[in-house]
């Protein structure tokens, strides 16, 4: 007896180990899952030479690209902050929520001024004959958020010397619950002081319309500079959107038979499935089975 219990016991004891196990794998419906990542960035760099730099962040609908490089000296200053959290709630019993919140944050100060350089390399070849760097000042910088349709894009090449001060901001925030609401909001700034000798620069901006994304935009500019410029530019765009809508129950026509199905999902079911939800099709098959005099069917429900 004692080692039956026991048995029991352990028997019990590999049970609750596998459940557990199997809620850790996520066989079950979770009740609450959450990711919250942030990642932070600070740079200061003072010096001569030839220049590289190529910077990419993404976080949620959101992203963000920055790219430099030249030859001569540099003084920058750079600091980007970036968060993505993720929070599901999904119990068994009751609706289930999803909520995202994303962020990008950059700020910077650039002071760039183009010369040649030329770079010596060990003891050989080129210590006697060095290399020489002799590139124009290049850097791109854009943001995109995805969630609201919106881009925006900053570019200055072939230039002798750049002097800018850059901050992007850039949110979104995404709420579902599954039965009835959908609810969110876009935001993207940029904001830009610069000065640019002999060179060319760009702005952009883009921003989707609701029937055909970005092919029919709703906002829409093109600048380019070619020259010596001061340039403010503070561009910002915010785009909320909510929408409720309540969901077809599956099965619709449970209640009320086929007249009460909507008109747009009688055609996703076709003109032949018509029988099926006012039970024609039953009283067919039951003809079929016993006769059309057959007043007394085996089954009652059938009747």
């Amino acid at each position: 007896m004692k080692r039956i219990i026991l048995l029991l016991a352990v028997m019990v004891i590999i049970g609750l180990s596998s459940a557990q196990e199997d809620l850790t794998l996520g066989k079950y419906p979770y009740e609450v899952a959450e990711k919250n990542v942030t990642f932070n960035f600070e740079q200061d760099v003072q010096g001569s030479g030839y220049f590289m730099t190529y910077r990419y962040a993404k976080a949620g609908a959101l992203a963000f690209k920055d790219y430099v490089h030249g030859s001569g000296s540099i003084d920058n200053e750079f600091v980007m902050f970036t968060q993505e959290l993720d929070k599901n709630t999904h119990p068994i019993d009751a609706d289930w929520v999803d909520e995202d919140v994303s962020c990008i944050s950059v700020k910077e100060d650039n002071v760039m001024v183009y010369s040649p350089y030329q770079f010596a390399i060990g003891t050989g070849y080129y210590a006697v004959d060095p290399l020489v760097f002799d590139s124009l000042l290049k850097e791109k910088t854009w943001i995109k958020n995805y969630r609201a349709g919106t881009s925006m894009h900053h570019e200055v090449e072939y230039a002798h010397g750049i002097d800018k001060e850059l901050e992007i901001l850039a949110k979104e925030k995404y709420f579902h619950q599954y039965d009835p609401v959908y609810e969110g909001v876009g935001y993207s700034q940029m904001k830009i002081t610069e000065h640019v000798d002999n060179g060319k620069v760009h702005f952009g901006v883009l921003q989707a319309s609701s029937d055909r994304a970005y092919k029919n935009p709703a906002i829409e500019i093109d600048e380019d500079y070619f020259g010596t410029y001061d340039i403010t530019k503070n561009m910002t765009l915010n785009v909320p959107y909510k929408l409720v809508q309540k969901s077809e129950d599956w099965l619709p026509c449970c209640s009320g038979g086929w007249a009460d199905i909507p008109a747009g999902l009688k055609k996703g079911f076709g003109a032949s499935a018509e029988g099926i939800f006012d039970c024609s099709c039953l009283k067919k098959a039951r003809a079929g089975m016993y006769g059309p005099t057959d007043v007394n069917p085996p089954f009652k429900e059938w009747a």
